[in-house]
């Protein structure tokens, strides 16, 4: 293997030291799982539109990430996919002590 490339594991391992990396992860899980969910469900963005009563950019603009979700839309995509959404708090002090 060449040296120059580290493997996808490495450059995980390095990038979860990273604090700003780490929220920024965390901001688009959401993102994430609805996309994954959707997929195995063998749903195209449009149809999962369809099942919650919203627009295919609806969805899109979820799937990216881009914004923080709205608890009411994301449960109903969530609905939709025969999930649920878990919400957990954190004291900011909780996670620096955990992040230390």
């Amino acid at each position: 293997m060449d040296d120059r490339f580290m493997s996808l594991e490495e450059w995980e391992a390095e990038r979860m030291q990273d604090p700003e990396f780490v929220a920024a992860l965390a901001a688009r899980e959401p993102a994430y799982q609805v996309a994954r969910l959707r997929i195995l469900h063998g749903l195209t963005q449009k149809q999962l539109a369809e099942m919650v009563g919203t627009k295919q950019s609806s969805i899109a603009r979820l799937e990216r990430g881009t914004t923080p979700p709205n608890l009411s839309f994301l449960s109903k995509v969530a609905a939709a996919l025969g999930a649920r959404v878990e919400v957990r708090l954190s004291s900011v002090d909780e996670t620096v002590s955990a992040q230390a």
